[in-house]
C-alpha cells in the first residue's frame, strides 16, 4: 500500500475517532446503558491510540522502510476495524455475538505493536 493512502487511511481513522467520542459524549448520554457507554467510550480510545499508533508506523516507514512496519501498519488498521468496530456495534446494536470478533481484534493490536519492535530493533540509528 502506498504512503499516501496509508496516510489518509490513518487520517479517517484519527477522524472518525474525534467524531465518534463526540457522538458518544454528546449523542449517546442517556439512550445508552452505562456499561454499553462504557464499551462505546472504550473503543474511541483505542481507536484513537491505534491511530497515532499506525501514524508512527507510516512515518518511519518513510525513514527507514521496512517488511515489520508495512506488517505493523495492516495490523494496526485491521485491529482498529476488528477490535472497535466491533466494540461500536455491540454497543449501538447490542449483538453478543460480535464478541467473538474483538479478541481477533485485539491480537491483531498486539501484532501490531510486536512488529514496531521488531522493525525498531533493526533500525541503523538506534543501534550503538
Amino acid at each position: 500500500m502506498s504512503t499516501a493512502i496509508s496516510l489518509r487511511l490513518v487520517a479517517l481513522s484519527g477522524f472518525s475517532a474525534v467524531a465518534l467520542g463526540a457522538f458518544g459524549s454528546h449523542g449517546l448520554r442517556g439512550r445508552l446503558t452505562p456499561d454499553m457507554l462504557d464499551v462505546f467510550q472504550t473503543a474511541v480510545s483505542y481507536q484513537f491510540y491505534h491511530s497515532l499508533a499506525w501514524l508512527a508506523v507510516v512515518l518511519l516507514s518513510l525513514h527507514q522502510p521496512s517488511r515489520w512496519l508495512r506488517l505493523g501498519g495492516i495490523c494496526f488498521g485491521a485491529g482498529i476495524l476488528l477490535f472497535c468496530g466491533s466494540l461500536y456495534i455491540l454497543a449501538l446494536s447490542g449483538m453478543r455475538w460480535l464478541g467473538a470478533v474483538t479478541p481477533l481484534g485485539g491480537l491483531a493490536l498486539l501484532a501490531g505493536w510486536l512488529f514496531m519492535g521488531l522493525a525498531a530493533s533493526r533500525f541503523s540509528v538506534l543501534k550503538p
